[in-house]
């Protein structure tokens, strides 16, 4: 089925591209008008990833068909701009910006803004992360063995989301900082509404927290050698205007190794750990884009989650490149009820095309446990 669909939507490519390009009876001048057009966007392409350091922002923008689980056929757009606060100092690693937009034959859209900014001296960090998103979605209830049942239920997801952290070094590659995190989420137009029990259907959640880092990653959208480590701890009190009072706390460590000529492996682990008052939306989920790809998102979810995956990644020809991962995940109330047994796998692979300078835009196709998945992207999954 998947096959299917990715021939369909090549044929449609090229059908479009070759009916566009072809002279189809014109003038000459309107034929030489489009030629001109095509070969100034595949000089564009051609050149997307060169740099100059005269440029103060160098921006550009690339969108393209995909398939998934989640939202069938869609398409998406991503723009990436890499910039340098500080001009003078072309050692550093280049701040970045990613612009992401996506509308899919479900009727779901999202928009949203992400991105790292260094500041002279790698004396601060602002990393940003701000979306709106509206998904014609499932909910299969929280725990392993809801995810594994077949009963779920279809409604739609709004969601409103910011999340803003300020960092500043304080030795060598290590940071301490302040973490603001705002979700809105409403679930509309249940088939059962009985799957989410007592819970509210619109949740608000308004945290604030502490983050330690470590990070000696060389380029943080696309890491060649390195370290990343985080813990981050954010309380969600009522008072801030949380629907309800929990927090909650992240781990990530991530390490990234050449291995060979073009070869690049990287390790990804983590953990998330809710504790009080947690609402269906804010449970930890499994699947997605990022880590354990190839699951629904959300599928598998609650308070805890811990993951881990390992990605080798290959530069095969000039801009183009491919992966191959394999990792896995768990969900669990709380320790105490934590079993290997319900230890969900996922492996994959991925093709990798240079847009900008280390920036690539990802096309992946995760394989989970009787599920699967395809994923367009802009970065490294991790």
């Amino acid at each position: 089925m998947y096959r299917k669909n990715i021939i369909v939507i090549i044929i449609l490519i090229f059908g479009a591209t070759a009916a566009w390009a072809a002279p189809s009876g014109t003038s000459d001048s309107l034929t030489a008008e489009k030629k001109g057009i095509v070969k100034k966007f595949l000089e564009y392409l051609e050149n997307s990833n060169k740099t100059d350091p005269e440029k103060k922002f160098d921006f550009s923008i690339i969108g393209g068909p995909h398939y998934s689980n989640e939202k069938k056929v869609g398409l998406g757009m991503v723009a990436s701009g890499l910039y340098r606060v500080d001009r003078s100092d072309l050692e550093m690693s280049p701040s970045n910006i990613s612009l992401y937009g996506d509308i899919s034959t479900t009727g779901a859209y999202l928009i949203g803004i992400s991105g790292n900014t260094l500041f002279p001296g790698l004396r601060y960090r602002i990393d940003a992360d701000a979306r709106f998103a509206y998904t014609p979605d499932k909910y299969w209830g929280t725990g392993y063995q809801a995810g594994r049942n077949n009963a779920y239920s279809k409604y739609d997801y709004q969601q409103i989301a910011l999340k803003l952290d300020f960092l500043k070094r304080m030795a060598p590659d290590v940071y301490f900082g302040i973490t603001t995190h705002v979700n809105r989420t409403e679930g509309k137009k249940f088939e059962d509404i009985s799957l989410l029990g007592a819970e509210r259907a619109r949740i608000t959640a308004v945290g604030v927290g502490a983050i330690f880092s470590y990070d000696s990653r060389d380029f943080i959208p696309n890491p060649y050698r390195g370290v990343y480590l985080k813990a981050e701890f954010i309380a969600y009190p009522e008072f801030l205007g949380s629907t309800f009072s929990y927090n909650r706390t992240e781990l990530i460590a991530r390490y990234y190794q050449h291995v060979w000529k073009g070869g690049i492996l990287a390790f990804d682990l983590q953990g998330v750990f809710n504790n009080g008052d947690v609402a269906w939306n804010m449970m930890a989920l499994a699947g997605g884009s990022y880590q354990m790809r190839g699951y629904y998102k959300g599928r598998y979810r609650d308070r805890n989650l811990m993951q881990s995956q390992v990605e080798l990644r290959q530069n095969l020809y000039r801009r183009s490149g491919a992966v191959i991962w394999v990792g896995g995940g768990n969900v669990f109330p709380d320790f105490s009820a934590f079993t290997w047994k319900h230890t969900l796998p996922t492996t994959g692979v991925g093709y990798r095309w240079e847009f900008k300078n280390r920036v690539n835009v990802r096309l992946d196709y995760g394989i989970g446990k009787g599920e699967s998945a395809f994923y367009f992207n802009i970065n490294e999954s991790f």
